[in-house]
């Protein structure tokens, strides 16, 4: 039976930013990637999310982005790799100190935004990215772009890992995502991308912007909270995942 985890990019919500809605998401997804407070959040709601998500049963991972609130986290920095390692250790310990507090535990690392983009192609920020993590706990899954360079950095270094792709994203030919900001990078569809999951899940392929089929395989599928309609998309890849016999389970097993 093919199985596949379903995750979201949760904990980015201050009463003056509201971005997604984080209850009705942890009733659909497996894993909830929780901001660590550099590029979205406030400690309190962060706190938050991460009680409800232990109380639905909800793996929690650490989603650490640059140091750009302003940005949320989405404008690629060039940080030099003692302050990037540094950042992304701090940003660890504080998501690990608020888990324990609410019962909660960090099982997984997804970087975010730019920052993510960055180490799917950039050795560099990626050395500086899995250093961090394994400074802070060796035993933390690292979830990052199928085919990405960050998978193979992390894993000659000792690091379990997890392919990731994107339901409401738009693929380039070579595996890429569409840059934000590009007309068509991100779908709205719901059935379609329902759809898109099922065949991606099943098949191993995704359809790339120039129509052709890109083979691809992953552990987990994110679906963006902070997207219009993000809940009922999830509902409806989660529904067809179903009808499809899918298993749907967290990628990131218990650890003591």
């Amino acid at each position: 039976m093919a199985s596949i985890d379903l995750n979201s990019d949760l904990g980015e919500n201050t009463p003056e930013r509201v971005v997604a809605d984080d209850e009705a998401m942890l009733g659909v997804v497996t894993s909830a990637n929780v901001s660590c407070g550099f590029h979205a959040g406030s400690p309190e709601g962060i706190r938050a999310t991460l009680a409800a998500a232990a109380a639905r049963g909800v793996t929690v991972g650490a989603h650490p982005g640059y140091r750009d609130y302003e940005g949320f986290g989405r404008r690629p920095l060039d940080v030099d790799s003692a302050t990037l390692q540094a950042h992304v250790e701090y940003q660890l310990g504080a998501l690990n100190g608020l888990a324990a507090a609410v019962g909660a535990v960090v099982r997984y690392v997804k970087p975010h935004g730019a920052l993510y983009n960055a180490i799917a192609r950039d050795e560099r920020q990626a050395r500086a990215v899995v250093a961090a993590v394994r400074a802070v706990d060796p035993s933390l899954v690292l979830l990052g772009l199928a085919g990405g360079v960050v998978l193979g950095v992390a894993e000659r270094a000792g690091l379990a890992t997890a392919a990731e792709a994107f339901a409401d994203r738009a693929y380039t030919p070579s595996g890429e995502l569409v840059a934000r900001g590009t007309p068509g990078a991100v779908l709205h569809d719901a059935d379609a991308v329902a759809a898109r999951v099922v065949r991606l899940v099943t098949d191993g392929v995704i359809r790339a912007v120039d129509g052709a089929d890109l083979a691809l395989r992953a552990d987990s599928v994110c679906v963006h909270g902070d997207s219009p309609g993000a809940v009922a998309m999830a509902h409806a890849i989660r529904t067809a995942l179903d009808a499809a016999g899918v298993r749907i389970a967290p990628f990131a097993g218990t650890r003591a």
